[in-house]
């Protein structure tokens, strides 16, 4: 009997473990609705992370459990969550000023496509049926210097999504620190793509084929630093 062919490239768990491993002791953390969500479950042991939730609460704790939801207690996405002890709420202002005010240090966002230059779409393909707005997101990328993207690395038909340009409506321009993706963790830096980690059973060159811009390896980067 024939043994079926391991799947390429990390799960989403694995994703978000990969994200939750680089975000910082100490870290003010605003998560994005659906994949980014996951991350808050795998920050390592001893670490203390405080997430932000921009409806106005700092000090996001689990999700609540079943039985026990409290109706005035949700996340930007609507989820029932807890709070965890010291948390604060405040007016919604008073949180994008906070965003605004540089105070929150990572924020974690999904996409449809990050450009070789940092720009991020993830809120709109063009689509009439989409929702017409692009949310706290745009204040997110403005305003928090590290933007953390985590998503699939191409979309179910198989295009993808780290690409020269972007051809859906933007986000932000020139935004995105790193991008986390079920192949590779990949940093953009000076406009270029530099692979940190490829998953097991990925090479280069694979790599390169499912990318629509060019990408290098983490040591040219270092190079490149050197020579400066």
């Amino acid at each position: 009997m024939e043994l079926a062919a391991q799947k390429e490239g990390w799960s989403l768990t694995e994703m978000a473990q990969n994200v939750a491993r680089d975000i910082h002791d100490g870290a003010y953390v605003n998560l994005g609705i659906g994949m980014p969500e996951m991350v808050a479950g795998f920050i390592p042991e001893g670490r203390e992370v405080i997430y932000h939730t921009e409806n106005g609460l700092l000090g996001m704790g689990a999700v609540a459990a079943s039985g026990s939801e409290d109706p005035e207690l949700v996340n930007a996405g609507k989820k029932y969550v807890t709070a965890i002890p010291g948390a604060a709420y405040f007016h919604h202002a008073d949180s994008f000023a906070m965003i605004r005010g540089g105070h929150i240090d990572i924020c974690v966002l999904g996409a449809y496509q990050v450009s070789q230059e940092g720009d991020l779409a993830n809120w709109s393909t063009g689509n009439p049926e989409d929702i017409p707005a692009v949310g706290g997101a745009m204040d997110l990328v403005a305003g928090v210097p590290s933007v953390f993207v985590i998503t699939k690395h191409c979309t179910k038909s198989g295009e993808a999504k780290i690409v020269k340009e972007c051809n859906y409506p933007l986000t932000g321009k020139k935004v995105v620190s790193r991008i986390y993706t079920d192949l590779a963790i990949i940093d953009v830096q000076n406009e270029k793509l530099f692979v940190r980690e490829m998953a097991p059973g990925v090479t280069f060159e694979s790599l390169q084929q499912q990318t629509g811009a060019e990408i290098h390896l983490i040591q040219e980067m270092e190079g490149h630093d050197k020579k400066e």
